[in-house]
């Protein structure tokens, strides 16, 4: 049992669901994403998920892409992430999850990636370009590992589909709310909660949603159904209206407690 277990077990101990947020690692640059890390966790946040910027971010809407620009920019490397959280977990024992492009993975190396993922504490990843029939050989030396492969579903996935993501995801699912790239928007779709019932008949494996949930009300509304909310691109665009200003870091703790009703 790794940390994202031990955290959904707490959190139904104690009739609680999960709030995830998602920053990108260098955006603007490594030292205030440590400072962000921190700030996220003592203002409510469950689980850290920490994009790794990528030249080519296919599941990312024009926010989450900016970030990843920025953080190349800022020259961010995996082995710099991976130091980064090596750094905050002396501190940290909130799980933190990796959001990153297949790319990277293959030419890190896999073994080595779920190596060096684990010595400096990363619990899982989410890998939105890699398929559960793809990643079998992941699976499997992350399992020796206890290390989480995340996999995610659609409103588009069949019962089929349902069943094998199931079978093949580790620490939680990643439902995407809607069709479409990430990104803050107004409404949810209506059809979410009928969708979330349907997995959750099927599935032990907790199930978190993200894309489009931006707001107070839709971080209750996603908690209603499902194990979590997963909240990106509207703290993202804090981050990115606060760049030089010396309270960034607060206006995002600010902003995270008031999208937990804290």
């Amino acid at each position: 049992m790794n940390r994202i277990d031990k955290k959904f077990k707490e959190l139904k101990r104690n009739d609680k669901k999960a709030f995830i947020a998602f920053i990108m690692a260098g955006d603007p640059s490594l030292s205030v994403t440590e400072k962000l890390i921190h700030k996220l966790v003592s203002s409510g946040a469950d689980i850290i998920e920490l994009g790794v910027p990528f030249s080519d971010p296919i599941a990312d809407g024009p926010t989450i892409q900016k970030a990843s620009e920025r953080g190349l920019k800022s020259k961010t490397t995996l082995a710099g992430v991976f130091s980064l959280v090596k750094k905050v977990r002396v501190q940290i024992q909130a799980p933190i999850v990796f959001l990153i492009y297949y790319n990277l993975v293959f030419h890190y190396g896999l073994g080595r990636f779920v190596k060096d993922a684990v010595q400096s504490g990363v619990d899982g990843v989410v890998i939105p370009d890699l398929p559960p029939e793809e990643s079998k050989e992941l699976r499997k030396i992350a399992k020796k590992k206890r290390f989480a492969v995340i996999h995610l579903l659609a409103p588009t996935s069949s019962i089929e589909r349902i069943r094998k993501v199931s079978k093949a995801a580790t620490g939680f699912i990643y439902y995407v709310s809607l069709t479409g790239t990430t990104g803050a928007r107004k409404n949810l779709p209506k059809e979410l909660g009928e969708n979330l019932k349907a997995i959750k008949k099927i599935t032990n494996v907790p199930v978190c949603v993200g894309f489009g949930v931006s707001a107070p009300a839709q971080v209750k509304e996603v908690q209603k159904f499902s194990d979590g909310a997963i909240v990106g691109s509207a703290i993202i665009k804090v981050i990115e209206k606060n760049i030089g200003n010396k309270d960034l870091v607060k206006k995002v703790g600010r902003f995270v407690k008031n999208l937990k009703g804290v």
